[in-house]
């Protein structure tokens, strides 16, 4: 993967230890407006540029959700070994 260049549109933390950052990856990245946020409880979330989505609860559970484009194979980071001999 190449490196992606953005310009930040805002970033911070809030008084709760809760911090957000948002970028612009222009016109041509299928999700420009990509952004994450983190919480102070241990759960976050990203909203990508090539449009896949990733959320952790902060207690065990994680959620991806792959870009549109991407071939339903893709949605799973599992691999099985092969038992051919």
């Amino acid at each position: 993967m190449g490196k992606k260049d953005y310009t930040y549109k805002s970033h911070g933390t809030n008084s709760k230890g809760n911090h957000y950052c948002a970028r612009d990856y222009g016109s041509d990245a299928p999700n420009k407006n990509a952004y994450h946020y983190s919480n102070s409880d241990g759960s976050y979330y990203y909203s990508n540029s090539d449009g896949s989505k990733y959320h952790n609860d902060g207690k065990g559970g994680a959620t991806y959700t792959p870009p549109a484009s991407a071939p339903a194979s893709s949605a799973s980071s599992a691999s099985s070994g092969s038992s051919k001999k």
